[in-house]
């Protein structure tokens, strides 16, 4: 396959168009794409072009082509298949947007581990992203914990945290058909206005300033609040005024292109996401697929998977 022959990607051509369009391949391995996700929260500001310019430079995908002022190729999440070398037909993690084919060095692809479904595995990134949330928060054992916003990163954040011995853990959503994703997690539901703190820990995944105000509202005395979301150009206003100074809060933000600074020593991003496919291999986990497209039907449905509420990680099929 040279670069331009065979390879297509999903491209964003202006706010809210995409279509299907030839990309360069890379260099590498030839992997044929089995299935991507669609990471919902940060691909809708993409497509909506609110990406901050000064955000342009740090936010861009690893294997991203073009630029936020568009056209551009974006993504990280796909499940691909060896077509060549002496470990052909295995099945690998990439952090590479939406395209068919495309070709990269062994050191940028995962190996699925045994016993994990390619189908699932497109919840890597999301899941490393949850791992990287729940180091920085601090969550430990016995804590009181409130997950804010049950989207996918906030459930894997509850998911991981309920795992912990006497944890008791919280997921709150305006949605009230997420109680059963949260029992599903192995946390109890509650809705926004019957959140009742104090927490040792609060993570808001709700991608809204109401979600952290009501973080900082249920905060235990010296407890941490974690900002997970990501707001590109929308400007965040906060209640810093009322028990923020006198409780003492901590509010600390997370973002997965960083590792914490006390796990530098010792990890690495390609440990961090082998670990993030290692905790993906409860079958239950299978809960945060709400839906699946062809990938040559993906430009048309694009816009609206990413402006869907009820969207968790839906999942792109490959031909």
């Amino acid at each position: 396959m040279t670069d331009h022959d065979t390879a297509r990607a999903l491209w964003i051509t202006a706010p809210g168009i995409a279509c299907l369009a030839p990309a360069a391949s890379g260099t590498g391995a030839l992997f044929r794409t089995c299935y991507s996700a669609i990471s919902r929260g940060t691909e809708r500001l993409v497509l909506a072009g609110n990406v901050p310019s000064s955000e342009q430079g740090r936010m861009r995908a690893p294997f991203q082509e073009g630029e936020f002022s568009f056209p551009v190729k974006y993504g990280y999440s796909a499940v691909a298949e060896r077509m060549d070398g002496p470990q052909q037909g295995d099945m690998v993690f990439a952090l590479f947007p939406h395209q068919d084919r495309f070709r990269l060095p062994d050191e940028s692809v995962i190996p699925l581990p045994p016993g994990l479904p390619p189908a699932r595995a497109v919840l890597g990134a999301n899941m490393e992203t949850a791992l990287n949330v729940v180091w920085d928060s601090g969550i430990s054992a016995g804590d009181r914990v409130a997950v804010i916003g049950a989207g996918v990163v906030g459930a894997l954040v509850a998911y991981l945290a309920a795992r912990m011995p006497g944890t008791e853990v919280t997921l709150t959503d305006l949605d009230p058909a997420r109680a059963g994703l949260a029992a599903k997690m192995g946390a109890a539901f509650a809705a926004p206005d019957a959140l009742t703190g104090p927490y040792d820990a609060i993570v808001n995944a709700s991608a809204s300033g109401d979600g952290l105000a009501l973080a900082l509202e249920n905060a235990g005395p010296g407890a941490t609040v974690v900002e997970a979301s990501w707001h590109g150009t929308s400007p965040v206003a906060l209640p810093l005024g009322g028990r923020f100074h006198s409780q003492r809060l901590r509010l600390v933000s997370s973002q997965v292109g960083a590792l914490p600074p006390d796990r530098l020593p010792r990890w690495d991003y390609r440990r961090r996401l082998a670990k993030a496919l290692d905790l993906l291999l409860d079958p239950i986990l299978d809960a945060l697929i709400s839906g699946e497209t062809a990938f040559e039907d993906l430009p048309q449905d694009y816009a609206a998977i990413v402006a869907d509420p009820a969207t968790l990680c839906h999942r792109i099929r490959y031909s």
